[in-house]
């Protein structure tokens, strides 16, 4: 019968009073038997029924060690089926258990046989498996609990329980490679016992032996000034509950590095409170960081700050009482467009190169020098100390530029024009002041160039007066009110007019007269002259068709032309057309050019020479010796005449370094055999001068300024000689 039905049999038996009391007490004692054994086979069953159903692999080892239960889980997890009397799960040489950093632990050292040994619980410890055959490895947390007691200080049992954590060692690692990767680390800092908690990358990057273990230990790993900034910090956190970012250098092995620390405060209780955060290597971020703050400030040509960094340390200089006596230079280079424009860029930008370094030699330490663009610079100094530092500076920029520039095998003279605006006069915001200063510069430069000017009131009135030229100069062909005077060119020896230069004046309605030297320039850079250009060729060959039509016996006429004229590639049509026009032959037309069209080598400037040439024209080099002088083209283009320039003519007989000069250009053009008229010819020992050296042809006040057309013919109309 099953347990229930003896149970209750043996119970209805021992109740019989027709039985002995011997029998009932022994009945008795057999329900009581059958009871317990019931009671146990239930404890046993329910026992079986949960262990069967968790998620861990228990196993059950008696008093001796000896395994008396495994689990289905436990089963799984080794891999195997049941063992009896095994020492440990596997059993066999296949499974080796191993720490995490992959030492082999021995059996007595495992959490089941350690508390079995001291009968107290042991672990929890993550071991790996590692299966010698198959070759896989898998992780589990490990806790042994003992139970009961054999009186000789054994437990009677152990109960291990085995957790997988494959999963989660898998994405632990996964993780601390992506902190390492990413230069991240991890910490948690306890605020009641004090304790910092450091994951490996953390541990790494603070690169400290041993690990810093406490706030302080932390802060000693900072440099001294960023120490307080994390104390203030941290103590934030704590108080008021506020997380925190930072930025912090370190010493790591004696060297400088950046970090950022972050931190989020999470309440653990009413008494304590736990800080985590994260720390990360920040080095080269900041290294980029600062590459890109340096570039966006510098110059990348010169090395020198840039327009926008300049403007922003001069406004912060003017912000501050104490160094508003400031003066800004703008120092720009005279001609240097015509090398760039002749020699290319790369040629431009060595020019450029050395011309920074020559200003920021004199410059030294004495202001903040910066390039704002092109060929145009900005020095800031402070007057406080020094009231005349920016005039010194001045002049000193100046005698810097006295010895030539050598660009590809040639030699150039090039100078600078420099405006200086001179705080509280000269504006008391950075962009007024760079504005005053580069007006300053330009009045400069149309005063003759290589040399300074300081800004005032008048200058802003002169700058008012350029922008109304410039507007009224686009119309003033198309209203009839440019005009041509003519001065004449004579024969030094005997005084006879043999030519004449014909020079554009200009007379505006609302502006009045304005002479060649305030719109020219102008002309140029707003690209009016090729109008303004075309005008004059036309207008001159008119009236010398005039005047030979009249018996004037006038040889020639010159005519100016631009540089820009040239690049149009239809300048030698334009001349062909006057020409024709008003029947002249090619040689009473003379071109006088400037000095950069020397070294142009561009394929338009070329054939325009060979046209012009097959034309019959003269072509003669105005202001020789003020620019590039680069005597190898004079041997190559077909050059009739240079002009000396009147800079060197002023000089002369008096001023060694002018008869220098001018006795030097006259050897070039007598070994070129080149013709040579002498500008500026204003006094009879000039003119006695440049005679003994054998120059034939000269213009000045000495024998007449520009005239108006009929004037001109009026005083040289037969040709007599001037005296």
């Amino acid at each position: 019968p099953r347990d229930g039905a003896l149970l209750a049999e043996l119970e209805q038996a021992a109740a019989d009073p027709a039985r002995t009391a011997d029998q009932r007490t022994l009945l008795s004692r057999a329900a009581s038997a059958v009871r317990g054994a019931r009671d146990e086979a239930l404890v046993e069953l329910r026992f079986r029924e949960v262990v069967e159903n968790v998620q861990q692999g228990i196993v059950v080892r008696d008093h001796a060690g000896l395994v008396v239960y495994v689990n289905s889980e436990a089963l799984r997890m080794f891999d195997q089926r049941p063992v009896a009397n095994a020492p440990f799960p596997g059993g066999g040489p296949e499974l080796m258990f191993v720490d995490e950093r992959g030492h082999e632990v021995p059996p007595e050292r495992l959490p089941s046989a350690l508390a079995l040994a001291g009968n107290c619980p042991a672990g929890p410890q993550v071991l790996g498996m590692f299966d010698r055959e198959a070759r896989t490895l898998s992780w589990v947390s490990v806790t042994a609990v003992p139970h009961g007691d054999t009186g000789n200080g054994r437990p009677r049992f152990v109960m291990t329980f085995y957790t997988d954590v494959t999963g989660l060692k898998r994405d632990s690692a996964l993780f601390a490679r992506a902190q390492a990767l990413a230069s991240i680390g991890g910490w948690e800092w306890d605020t009641g016992r004090d304790r910092l908690y450091l994951t490996r990358e953390a541990r790494r990057i603070l690169g400290r032996d041993p690990a810093p273990s406490d706030l302080e230990g932390l802060l000693e790993c900072l440099l001294e000034p960023d120490r307080r900034r994390l104390r203030q910090a941290f103590d934030a956190a704590v108080q008021r509950g506020w997380g925190f970012g930072l930025e912090l250098q370190g010493n790591r092995g004696g060297r400088p590095f950046w970090m950022r620390i972050m931190a989020e405060v999470g309440a653990h209780g009413p008494l304590s409170a736990r800080i985590t955060g994260t720390i990360q290597d920040v080095t080269r971020q900041k290294q980029d960081e600062e590459t890109l703050r340096v570039q966006a400030r510098t110059d990348p040509l010169t090395g020198l700050l840039n327009r926008d960094a300049i403007r922003a340390e001069l406004a912060e200089r003017l912000a501050d009482p104490v160094q508003r006596a400031l003066a800004v230079l703008y120092v720009d280079l005279d001609r240097f467009k015509t090398v760039n424009d002749v020699l290319g860029h790369a040629a431009g930008d060595r020019l450029l190169v050395a011309a920074a370094n020559r200003i920021r030699a004199v410059v030294g330490c004495e202001g903040l020098l910066a390039r704002l663009g092109g060929d145009e610079f900005l020095l800031v100094c402070s007057l406080a100390d020094d009231p005349d530092r920016a005039l010194r500076l001045a002049e000193r920029i100046l005698d810097s530029f006295r010895a030539s520039f050598r660009v590809h095998d040639e030699e150039f003279a090039v100078t600078a024009s420099i405006g200086l605006a001179i705080a509280p006069e000269g504006g008391t915001e950075a962009q007024l002041m760079i504005q005053n200063a580069d007006a300053a510069m330009y009045s400069s430069k149309r005063r003759g160039r290589n040399g300074w000017q300081v800004f005032t009131p008048e200058l802003a009135a002169q700058q008012q007066r350029r922008l109304q030229v410039e507007t009224q100069l686009r119309n003033a062909v198309g209203n009839g009110e440019l005009t041509l005077y003519y001065q004449p060119q004579v024969d030094l020896a005997s005084g006879r007019t043999v030519a004449a230069e014909a020079l554009v004046r200009w007379n505006n309605p609302a502006l009045g007269a304005i002479l060649p030297g305030e719109f020219i320039d102008l002309a140029e850079n707003t690209g009016d002259v090729v109008a303004i250009g075309d005008w004059v060729l036309r207008e001159a060959c008119r009236q010398l068709g005039r005047w030979r039509g009249r018996g004037m016996a006038l040889e020639r006429i010159a005519v100016n032309v631009s540089y820009r004229q040239f690049l149009t590639g239809d300048l030698p049509v334009r001349v062909a057309e006057a020409l024709e026009e008003f029947g002249l032959s090619g040689d009473m037309l003379e071109l006088e050019l400037t000095e950069r069209l020397l070294v142009e080598d561009v394929p338009e400037t070329a054939e325009a020479f060979a046209a012009l040439q097959a034309l019959g024209v003269r072509l003669s080099i105005d202001d020789f010796g003020e620019g590039y002088s680069a005597l190898n083209y004079l041997r190559r283009l077909p050059i009739h005449g240079l002009k000396l320039s009147q800079l060197f003519v002023q000089g002369v007989p008096g001023n060694e370094s002018d008869v220098a000069v001018c006795e030097a250009v006259i050897g070039i053009a007598r070994s070129l055999r080149l013709g040579l008229l002498a500008e500026g010819v204003e006094t009879g020992a000039q003119r006695d001068f440049l005679v003994q050296r054998g120059v034939t042809l000269g213009q000045g006040f000495l024998y007449a300024p520009g005239l108006p057309a009929d004037e001109f013919e009026a005083r040289f109309g037969r040709s007599a000689p001037v005296t």
